[in-house]
């Protein structure tokens, strides 16, 4: 019983131990709850409509796109540039889509498995055409061979051909896939077309609008005729244009506006000494004989030497332009190329006229049997019957210059395998050794007789030293550790030799940071910075370039803020005060000779139609207001009431109005203004993208 009290006066105690580790236990899991949903928005790259994508996701779908890429142009590798402009259209695609989709999904549109089929079956959408399934002798998508191929990919199993039947099994299906997404756009477009009607009425007025041509004598007074300082703007202006036209000023993402600098590390004038004795010690050895190869190699050569005679395609270009006017075995001094930045020697070792093309048909056989192959077809015995014989066909084919004259370089095997055939003469037999075998080669037809050159060329890259890199860094690491905000940056720039620099309006869908490449870092740390922070320092490039950031503003989505669109306004506010000044001046005039004795500036403006602005000379401008107004005035009047244009204020009068060319097709006309209504309506995916709550957030991992 004493136990029992003793663990009774422990209660509390016990109570309060439980519900601690009660609450720590749950703690926990909310903890990791948080964790776990915090990695999942790190992983996040963008979101539409509540639907957000990861990394992966996203990744998925460029590398689809870029495999399309790839099969339809044959490509191996894509530049930086090509895969950023993949991950634009990729997203811009994934975008679209998404929103279609969703629009689609009130309005119950669909794409129906048979509509595909019967798209498939009639064979005429462009995207068919890119297919291999195309028939280019009837110039239609071939159905029975898409069927074919696909019976033959489920059934396959073969495992050397598994991985070709997968390419093109997964290019089949990005079609059928954009052929669904297509049709889904073009059911929404059509309806909505559909809701845009015109009539007989408006067609007419239309026409008659467009074809007829007026002349006028036109009083121009533009507003360079009054200076600046005659005119006075105040903040309650500004405020009130601003109000005006305050839609102007929305933007539907935040944008930041920042001021760097960027520092390039070039060769020092040590570096391009070291470099040139290195260049000149080459030249010497090659104008004294030494072996081209073991030269061109120690020089470290960015072009190699291969030892073989090659057209001027297979140089660079700035060698190829000075090859035809060098004497055989002549050495160069060495010489700079701006276009490529490096320092050049080039020896002509020779120079032969030879055939871009050969036609040959050749036997491997043993070293053993090799003499007695050779002699038998010496003898006349049938080249096919023999190859046969010997496991081969025998069949003629053609070698080109471009099959081996890039290569970086050629063993003793196949440079003597070239040579010979390049050599021999239409219809010549040679028996030829090798380190493996013997193959009996003949030749039968040459063509494209052809400058080829046996040319080393030592091509340098100036670049610049460790040290040099060292010095420059050291410098810019000063700078940017003694002034750690925008004023310090811009009040020491100069002192340090640097330069600030301003860009505005930089959004987080660029892809890097004043054109400068591998800057992702720096694109990270703009959109997560305030304003007035200084970046630490960057160095990116091609490991050439010193960067420093400060954020100055952020404009975030929205309206933007009177005094980051202050100057805009501004000149707004100044036309429209320079226009007043210009009506008042034209107050009371009557005609044509009035306005010229105010000072206007007379022109005769002819061939003026509604359908496009007229140009008017005097102020440099297209006057689009002015062009309404003529269409609306009739033929003698003067147009005394100034119009506001982009370029000066305006009062005509109309000399004479020209019948309207052509004859007038209520249908076809009709059929155009419904055209361009549903070209004006084509622009809907704007509207729905602003109401689509997008979110892009590929900075952060592209």
């Amino acid at each position: 019983m004493a136990a029992i009290g003793k663990i009774r006066s422990w209660g509390p105690v016990l109570v309060t131990v439980i519900g601690l580790a009660l609450f720590a236990f749950i703690a926990e899991e909310m903890f990791r709850s948080c964790e776990t949903s915090k990695n999942n928005e790190r992983q996040q790259v963008g979101e539409v409509l509540g639907e957000k994508i990861n990394v992966q996701e996203f990744q998925a779908l460029v590398d689809e796109y870029q495999q399309v890429i790839k099969m339809t142009q044959g490509r191996e590798n894509l530049s930086e540039d090509e895969l950023n402009q993949i991950k634009d259209q990729v997203w811009n695609t994934f975008v679209s889509n998404k929103i279609m989709e969703d629009e689609a999904a009130k309005l119950g549109l669909t794409v129906t498995d048979e509509e595909l089929q019967n798209i498939l079956r009639e064979g005429k959408n462009p995207m068919l055409a890119q297919t291999p399934f195309y028939n280019q002798q009837t110039g239609r998508f071939d159905a029975t061979q898409l069927q074919k191929f696909l019976n033959d990919y489920k059934a396959n199993q073969n495992p050397q051909i598994a991985e070709q039947y997968k390419t093109i099994y997964d290019y089949w299906k990005f079609i059928e896939k954009s052929l669904r997404q297509q049709t889904l756009a073009q059911k929404y477009q059509a309806l909505l077309g559909n809701c845009l009607l015109t009539n007989p009425v408006s067609a007419k007025a239309s026409f008659d609008a467009r074809q007829q041509e007026k002349s006028i004598l036109l009083a121009s007074f533009p507003y360079s005729s009054v200076k600046d300082d005659e005119v006075k703007v105040t903040e309650s202006d500004l405020k009130e244009k601003y109000n005006e036209q305050k839609e102007h000023y929305k933007q539907t993402i935040e944008t930041r506006d920042i001021k760097y600098v960027d520092f390039q590390v070039l060769p020092s004038s040590s570096d391009r000494i070291e470099l040139m004795t290195t260049m000149k010690e080459a030249c010497q050895k090659l104008q004294s004989g030494a072996a081209a190869a073991e030269v061109v190699r120690k020089a470290q050569s960015q072009f190699p030497y291969i030892g073989f005679p090659v057209t001027k395609s297979a140089l660079p270009s700035d060698i190829a332009m000075r090859i035809d006017s060098m004497a055989v075995g002549q050495t160069t001094d060495p010489f700079e190329t701006v276009a490529d930045n490096t320092l050049n020697v080039v020896k002509l070792i020779s120079k032969q006229q030879l055939p871009d093309s050969v036609e040959y048909r050749m036997i491997a056989v043993s070293e053993a049997s090799a003499d007695s192959v050779y002699n038998a077809l010496k003898a006349g015995a049938p080249f096919d019957s023999i190859a046969k014989k010997y496991g081969q066909d025998g069949s003629k084919q053609w070698l080109v210059s471009n099959q081996y004259q890039s290569q970086n370089t050629l063993d003793a095997d196949t440079k003597q395998y070239l040579t010979t055939l390049n050599m021999m003469a239409t219809g010549e037999l040679r028996n030829l050794k090798f380190s493996q075998n013997n193959i009996i080669a003949q030749v039968t037809d040459r063509r494209a007789m052809v400058s080829k050159y046996d040319v080393a060329v030592i091509k340098h890259t100036i670049d610049f030293s460790k040290q040099t890199y060292s010095d420059a860094y050291n410098k810019f690491s000063q700078y940017v550790s003694e002034n750690n905000s925008i004023e310090g940056l811009e009040k020491n720039a100069e002192k340090f030799g640097f330069k600030v620099n301003e860009r505005q309006n930089m959004t987080n869908s660029e892809h890097n940071v004043a054109g400068i490449r591998a800057t992702r870092e720096a694109m990270k740390w703009i959109f997560d910075a305030k304003a007035g922070d200084v970046s630490p320092l960057y160095e990116c490039g091609s490991n050439d370039h010193l960067l420093v950031i400060a954020l100055d503003k952020i404009h975030p989505a929205g309206y933007r803020d009177l005094g980051s669109v202050k100057e805009m306004v501004t000149a707004d506010v100044v036309l429209d005060k320079k226009f007043d000044l210009l009506k008042g001046k034209l107050d009371g005039v009557k005609s044509i000779a009035d306005a010229q004795a105010k000072g206007a500036k007379i022109d005769s403006v002819k061939q003026i139609t509604f359908g496009s602005p007229a140009f008017i000379q005097s102020t440099g401008t297209s006057e689009p207001a002015l062009t309404g107004a003529v269409a609306a005035t009739k033929v003698g009047e003067f147009h005394a009431t100034p119009i506001k244009g982009n370029g000066g204020a305006f009062v005509f009068q109309v000399l004479e109005a020209g019948k309207p060319a052509g004859k007038f097709d209520a249908k076809a006309t009709e059929t155009q203004l419904r055209q361009q209504a549903i070209q004006a309506a084509s622009r809907f995916m704007s509207e729905l993208y602003m109401k689509a709550g997008v979110t892009d957030k590929r900075y952060l991992f592209f």
